[in-house]
């Protein structure tokens, strides 16, 4: 068979299964004749045979695809999320909105739920134990972690899937608008998540609700820094304004890596350090021996990211910055001991300057360069960005500063951000973005997202007082 052919006919399968939809979804199962389908779809009684033997077999087929368009799409939301509420909202939404999208789908579905198990359909009650057993998942992983109320997995199950189907039903039952489709969604989600946590007040589960967000970071950070705000309730628009991309050159850190002269220190200022250092050695087929060198990581991200590659750390200091770095290491004497550094292209030079004045060697060199992303990763988020309204633009670097006016044209920052507020994550992007007369409203005293996100949740309650 051609391919065109064989496109044809599954086109044609396709709206065969759309327009049997249909049907079943106006009429009960008996009440629907195969003539009605063949009418409806627009093909001869005989052709449709060809396609489904029977009209078992086409009412089979309408449950089996549906359902494996729904778990894949369950599944794919939950596969990017590692945090508990965030799963459990991915969880509602995403199951919401497919049923949202699927009417015809969802009358059938609800039509069979309403029967007894004897009269259900075998397939509709296998997949819907399988997509039960997700949620199942996320309320024992939840408990288990203390965040969800001792609850029996089975009971804390039927209580959130009746109430997505109630509030589906509702939904496609007035004819909900875009707008009252999110804030029905939401107030779902609020009353689930109510139900089951651990605590009591909703505003302490998701105190950045009816915020927006915009996150600006790298490509690779940007996805999971917004769940730390998500989670809290805020609506994020990801804003990628930097990529990673590898140095000009490496043949500064060949040299060093290669140098069989002892490395006594060897600092990760990021995770993105870590990984390029990794990835080069890994090219050369070098392993590193770590018995001879102290490693120090600035903040738990970066340990964690060491702990990835098996890299141990010794030394992870009290405050994420150059300062704490050189602070901890004044703990060490210093005269004479190398001290090699892996960095940005554009890294600053206050941390080689303190180790320095403390007697280090210091090496240095690029592991990394920062470029601005190409046009498709941010078409996105410039139209979400055009229909928001945000009420605090995130920025983790001066460059994330620097690249957004880029991107965005603006030649007049302080007027652009008026009536909004700016987070920073650390006095250097403070500086950067003050520098160009914008308030920065927003700064942590641990320089990380977490850190962030709660001094964000500090700041909004300060408001409302």
């Amino acid at each position: 068979m051609s391919k065109s052919r064989t496109v044809l006919k599954r086109q044609r399968k396709e709206i065969i299964i759309d327009k049997a939809t249909e049907l079943f979804a106006r009429k009960d199962y008996h009440d629907v004749m195969m003539d009605d389908v063949a009418r409806l779809s627009k093909v001869a009684k005989g052709t449709l045979y060809n396609y489904f033997e029977s009209k078992e077999k086409l009412y089979n087929e309408i449950i089996k695809s549906n359902f494996e368009r729904l778990l894949s799409s369950v599944k794919s939301v939950l596969s990017n999320e590692s945090l508990i509420i965030e799963s459990l909202y991915s969880y509602v939404s995403s199951l919401f909105q497919f049923l949202i999208s699927h009417k015809n789908f969802f009358k059938i579905y609800l039509s069979q739920i309403s029967r007894s198990d004897e009269e259900n359909n075998s397939d509709i009650k296998l997949k819907t134990e399988e997509l039960n057993s997700l949620l199942s998942g996320i309320i024992y992983k939840g408990k288990r972690e203390n965040i969800f109320r001792d609850v029996e997995e089975d009971f804390a199950v039927r209580l959130i899937v009746g109430n997505i189907i109630n509030s589906v039903q509702r939904s496609i039952e007035n004819n909900f608008s875009d707008e009252q489709l999110i804030s029905e969604r939401e107030n779902l989600f609020d009353f689930i998540l109510h139900s089951i946590y651990a605590g009591f007040d909703n505003s302490m589960i998701r105190p950045l609700k009816n915020k927006t967000i915009v996150l600006t970071r790298t490509v690779e950070q940007s996805a999971e820094s917004a769940s730390a705000f998500s989670e809290l309730g805020a609506k994020v628009i990801i804003f990628p304004t930097l990529e990673i991309v590898p140095p000009a050159s490496w043949k500064g850190f060949d040299e060093i890596v290669s140098d069989k002269n002892k490395i006594d220190f060897l600092i990760f200022t990021s995770a993105h350090t870590v990984t390029m250092f990794a990835h080069r050695l890994s090219e050369l087929q070098k392993e590193f021996d770590y018995s001879k060198t102290k490693v120090v990581a600035i903040g738990s991200k970066t340990s964690l990211i060491c702990e990835q590659y098996k890299i141990p750390v010794n030394i992870i200091p009290e405050k994420f910055s150059g300062e704490g770095v050189v602070e901890a290491l004044s703990e060490y004497n210093l005269k004479n001991k190398v001290v090699f550094i892996p960095r940005s292209a554009i890294g600053r030079t206050e941390l080689p300057k303190g180790l320095e004045e403390l007697g280090a060697i210091i090496k240095t060199v690029p592991v990394y360069n920062v470029s601005l992303p190409g046009k498709s990763v941010i078409d996105k988020s410039l139209k979400q960005l055009k229909e928001s309204k945000p009420d605090v633009y995130v920025f983790t670097s001066p460059s994330t500063f620097e690249n957004f006016l880029t991107i965005m044209k603006i030649d007049n920052p302080a007027l652009y951000f008026k009536g909004v507020d700016v987070a920073a994550i650390g006095p250097t992007t403070k500086s950067a973005i003050e520098s160009k007369k914008v308030k920065v409203s927003i700064m942590p005293s641990e320089f990380t997202i977490k850190g962030l996100a709660d001094k964000m949740i500090e700041y909004y309650r300060s408001k409302e007082k």
